[in-house]
Protein backbone atom coordinates (compact mmCIF):
# COMPACT_ATOMS: atom_id res chain seq x y z
CA UNK A 1 0.00 0.00 0.00
CA UNK A 2 1.06 3.60 -0.52
CA UNK A 3 1.07 6.56 1.79
CA UNK A 4 -1.97 7.77 -0.16
CA UNK A 5 -3.94 4.74 1.08
CA UNK A 6 -3.19 5.53 4.70
CA UNK A 7 -3.97 9.20 4.14
CA UNK A 8 -7.24 8.24 2.47
CA UNK A 9 -8.28 6.12 5.43
CA UNK A 10 -7.45 8.92 7.84
CA UNK A 11 -9.39 11.46 5.79
CA UNK A 12 -12.41 9.18 5.56
CA UNK A 13 -12.18 8.48 9.29
CA UNK A 14 -12.40 12.14 10.17
CA UNK A 15 -15.33 12.53 7.83
CA UNK A 16 -17.24 10.00 9.95
CA UNK A 17 -16.80 11.95 13.20
CA UNK A 18 -19.90 12.98 15.15
CA UNK A 19 -19.63 15.52 17.99
CA UNK A 20 -22.46 13.81 19.89
CA UNK A 21 -20.74 10.45 19.69
CA UNK A 22 -17.54 11.98 21.02
CA UNK A 23 -19.29 13.24 24.14
CA UNK A 24 -20.67 9.77 24.80
CA UNK A 25 -17.31 8.11 24.17
CA UNK A 26 -15.51 10.44 26.57
CA UNK A 27 -17.92 9.37 29.30
CA UNK A 28 -17.80 5.63 28.58
CA UNK A 29 -14.17 5.10 27.59
CA UNK A 30 -12.51 7.55 30.00
CA UNK A 31 -9.41 7.75 27.77
CA UNK A 32 -6.03 8.94 29.03
CA UNK A 33 -5.24 12.62 28.71
CA UNK A 34 -3.00 12.14 25.69
CA UNK A 35 -5.74 10.35 23.74
CA UNK A 36 -7.64 12.20 21.03
CA UNK A 37 -11.21 11.10 20.42
CA UNK A 38 -12.90 11.98 17.14
CA UNK A 39 -16.37 10.60 17.86
CA UNK A 40 -16.64 7.87 15.21
CA UNK A 41 -19.13 5.12 15.95
CA UNK A 42 -17.98 1.49 15.85
CA UNK A 43 -20.28 0.36 12.98
CA UNK A 44 -18.84 3.12 10.80
CA UNK A 45 -15.32 2.07 11.80
CA UNK A 46 -16.07 -1.53 10.86
CA UNK A 47 -17.22 -0.42 7.43
CA UNK A 48 -14.06 1.64 7.00
CA UNK A 49 -11.91 -1.34 7.99
CA UNK A 50 -13.66 -3.57 5.45
CA UNK A 51 -13.00 -0.99 2.75
CA UNK A 52 -9.30 -0.88 3.69
CA UNK A 53 -8.75 -4.53 4.61
CA UNK A 54 -5.72 -4.72 2.32
CA UNK A 55 -3.85 -1.98 4.13
CA UNK A 56 -0.20 -2.96 4.54
CA UNK A 57 0.95 -3.98 7.99
CA UNK A 58 3.42 -1.10 8.05
CA UNK A 59 0.45 1.25 7.67
CA UNK A 60 -1.53 -0.66 10.29
CA UNK A 61 1.40 -0.11 12.64
CA UNK A 62 1.22 3.63 12.01
CA UNK A 63 -2.44 3.54 13.01
CA UNK A 64 -1.72 1.49 16.12
CA UNK A 65 0.97 3.94 17.23
CA UNK A 66 -1.36 6.92 16.78
CA UNK A 67 -2.75 8.75 19.80
CA UNK A 68 -6.05 9.14 17.96
CA UNK A 69 -8.22 6.51 19.59
CA UNK A 70 -10.23 5.66 16.49
CA UNK A 71 -7.07 5.26 14.42
CA UNK A 72 -5.87 2.55 16.79
CA UNK A 73 -9.29 0.90 16.68
CA UNK A 74 -9.34 1.14 12.88
CA UNK A 75 -5.94 -0.56 12.72
CA UNK A 76 -7.16 -3.40 14.93
CA UNK A 77 -10.31 -3.82 12.87
CA UNK A 78 -8.22 -4.00 9.70
CA UNK A 79 -6.22 -6.80 11.36
CA UNK A 80 -9.50 -8.55 12.17
CA UNK A 81 -10.64 -8.26 8.56
CA UNK A 82 -7.35 -9.68 7.32
CA UNK A 83 -7.57 -12.52 9.83
CA UNK A 84 -10.93 -13.64 8.42
CA UNK A 85 -9.28 -14.63 5.14
CA UNK A 86 -5.84 -15.63 6.43
CA UNK A 87 -4.75 -19.22 6.85
CA UNK A 88 -1.63 -21.06 7.92
CA UNK A 89 1.56 -19.01 7.97
CA UNK A 90 -0.24 -15.77 7.16
CA UNK A 91 -2.55 -16.26 10.15
CA UNK A 92 0.43 -16.93 12.43
CA UNK A 93 2.18 -13.81 11.11
CA UNK A 94 -0.85 -11.66 11.90
CA UNK A 95 -0.97 -13.07 15.42
CA UNK A 96 2.75 -12.36 15.89
CA UNK A 97 2.13 -8.79 14.72
CA UNK A 98 -0.78 -8.39 17.13
CA UNK A 99 1.14 -9.79 20.09
CA UNK A 100 4.06 -7.48 19.31
CA UNK A 101 1.74 -4.46 19.50
CA UNK A 102 -0.45 -5.14 22.53
CA UNK A 103 1.06 -2.05 24.14
CA UNK A 104 -1.13 -0.14 21.66
CA UNK A 105 -4.26 -2.01 22.77
CA UNK A 106 -4.74 0.27 25.73
CA UNK A 107 -8.43 0.48 26.51
CA UNK A 108 -11.21 -2.04 27.08
CA UNK A 109 -12.96 -1.31 23.78
CA UNK A 110 -9.76 -1.95 21.82
CA UNK A 111 -9.30 -5.28 23.58
CA UNK A 112 -12.91 -6.32 23.07
CA UNK A 113 -12.89 -5.43 19.37
CA UNK A 114 -9.73 -7.38 18.62
CA UNK A 115 -8.74 -10.18 21.01
CA UNK A 116 -11.29 -12.82 20.00
CA UNK A 117 -11.21 -11.99 16.28
CA UNK A 118 -7.44 -11.61 15.83
CA UNK A 119 -5.91 -13.90 18.44
CA UNK A 120 -9.02 -16.07 18.76
CA UNK A 121 -9.03 -17.79 15.34
CA UNK A 122 -5.40 -18.77 15.84
CA UNK A 123 -6.31 -20.31 19.20
CA UNK A 124 -9.08 -22.28 17.51
CA UNK A 125 -6.49 -23.67 15.09
CA UNK A 126 -4.90 -25.29 18.13
CA UNK A 127 -1.18 -24.44 17.82
CA UNK A 128 0.94 -26.23 20.40
CA UNK A 129 2.15 -23.01 22.02
CA UNK A 130 -1.33 -21.49 22.44
CA UNK A 131 -1.65 -22.34 26.16
CA UNK A 132 1.75 -20.80 26.86
CA UNK A 133 0.80 -17.62 24.98
CA UNK A 134 -2.40 -17.25 27.00
CA UNK A 135 -0.53 -17.88 30.26
CA UNK A 136 2.12 -15.33 29.30
CA UNK A 137 -0.51 -12.70 28.58
CA UNK A 138 -2.35 -13.57 31.80
CA UNK A 139 0.88 -13.10 33.78
CA UNK A 140 1.67 -9.73 32.20
CA UNK A 141 1.98 -6.57 34.28
CA UNK A 142 0.03 -4.78 31.51
CA UNK A 143 -3.62 -5.06 32.53
CA UNK A 144 -4.79 -5.02 28.93
CA UNK A 145 -2.67 -8.09 28.13
CA UNK A 146 -4.52 -9.89 30.89
CA UNK A 147 -7.88 -8.83 29.51
CA UNK A 148 -6.74 -9.85 26.01
CA UNK A 149 -5.99 -13.36 27.27
CA UNK A 150 -9.48 -13.68 28.74
CA UNK A 151 -11.46 -12.16 25.87
CA UNK A 152 -9.52 -14.12 23.24
CA UNK A 153 -11.02 -17.32 24.63
CA UNK A 154 -14.45 -16.23 23.38
CA UNK A 155 -13.45 -17.81 20.05
CA UNK A 156 -12.83 -21.11 21.86
CA UNK A 157 -16.07 -20.83 23.82
CA UNK A 158 -17.96 -20.49 20.54
CA UNK A 159 -16.37 -23.79 19.51
CA UNK A 160 -17.52 -25.48 22.72
CA UNK A 161 -14.03 -25.46 24.26
CA UNK A 162 -14.41 -24.10 27.78
CA UNK A 163 -11.41 -25.31 29.79
CA UNK A 164 -8.99 -22.54 28.67
CA UNK A 165 -11.44 -19.97 30.00
CA UNK A 166 -11.94 -21.85 33.27
CA UNK A 167 -8.15 -22.07 33.61
CA UNK A 168 -7.78 -18.31 33.22
CA UNK A 169 -10.65 -17.60 35.61
CA UNK A 170 -8.98 -19.72 38.28
CA UNK A 171 -5.65 -18.01 37.65
CA UNK A 172 -6.92 -14.43 37.52
CA UNK A 173 -9.62 -14.50 40.17
CA UNK A 174 -7.35 -12.48 42.50
CA UNK A 175 -6.32 -9.98 39.83
CA UNK A 176 -6.32 -6.39 41.14
CA UNK A 177 -8.01 -4.93 38.03
CA UNK A 178 -11.84 -4.63 37.93
CA UNK A 179 -11.84 -4.62 34.12
CA UNK A 180 -10.22 -8.05 34.23
CA UNK A 181 -12.84 -9.20 36.75
CA UNK A 182 -15.59 -8.05 34.37
CA UNK A 183 -14.01 -9.89 31.45
CA UNK A 184 -13.87 -13.09 33.52
CA UNK A 185 -17.57 -12.76 34.29
CA UNK A 186 -18.41 -12.01 30.66
CA UNK A 187 -16.66 -15.16 29.45
CA UNK A 188 -18.29 -17.28 32.16
CA UNK A 189 -21.65 -15.88 31.09
CA UNK A 190 -20.89 -16.94 27.51
CA UNK A 191 -20.13 -20.45 28.74
CA UNK A 192 -23.40 -20.43 30.66
CA UNK A 193 -25.24 -19.36 27.53
CA UNK A 194 -24.14 -22.66 25.99
CA UNK A 195 -24.04 -24.93 29.05
CA UNK A 196 -25.78 -23.49 32.11
CA UNK A 197 -25.36 -26.62 34.27
CA UNK A 198 -21.61 -26.57 33.68
CA UNK A 199 -21.44 -22.90 34.70
CA UNK A 200 -23.46 -23.62 37.84
CA UNK A 201 -21.13 -26.48 38.76
CA UNK A 202 -18.09 -24.24 38.28
CA UNK A 203 -19.59 -21.47 40.40
CA UNK A 204 -20.52 -23.88 43.16
CA UNK A 205 -16.88 -24.94 43.35
CA UNK A 206 -15.25 -21.54 42.99
CA UNK A 207 -17.66 -18.75 43.92
CA UNK A 208 -15.88 -18.06 47.21
CA UNK A 209 -12.71 -17.20 45.28
CA UNK A 210 -14.33 -15.07 42.60
CA UNK A 211 -14.70 -11.27 42.68
CA UNK A 212 -18.25 -10.05 43.23
CA UNK A 213 -18.48 -8.39 39.83
CA UNK A 214 -17.33 -11.61 38.14
CA UNK A 215 -20.17 -13.54 39.78
CA UNK A 216 -22.69 -10.83 38.88
CA UNK A 217 -21.68 -10.85 35.22
CA UNK A 218 -21.43 -14.64 35.06
CA UNK A 219 -24.95 -15.23 36.38
CA UNK A 220 -26.83 -12.63 34.34
CA UNK A 221 -28.49 -15.23 32.10
CA UNK A 222 -29.33 -17.74 34.79
CA UNK A 223 -32.94 -18.01 36.04
CA UNK A 224 -33.63 -15.45 38.75
CA UNK A 225 -33.79 -17.98 41.56
CA UNK A 226 -30.57 -19.68 40.50
CA UNK A 227 -28.81 -16.37 40.12
CA UNK A 228 -29.89 -15.16 43.53
CA UNK A 229 -28.35 -18.25 45.08
CA UNK A 230 -24.91 -17.04 44.02
CA UNK A 231 -25.31 -13.27 44.17
CA UNK A 232 -26.74 -13.23 47.70
CA UNK A 233 -23.65 -14.95 49.04
CA UNK A 234 -21.32 -12.26 47.69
Amino acid sequence: MTADSLDTLRTELRGLAEPGARVQQLRVLRPPEDDELLGVRVPALRGLARAHRDLALEDVEVLLRSRVHEERLAGLLVLAERMRKARGAERAALVDFYLAHTDCVDNWDLVDASAHVVLGPWLVDGPSDAPQILDRLAASAWRWDRRIAVVATLALIREGRFEPTFHLVRGLCRDPEPLVHKALGWMLREIGRRDAPLLVTFLERHQAELPRVTVRYATELLPAGERARFVRTR
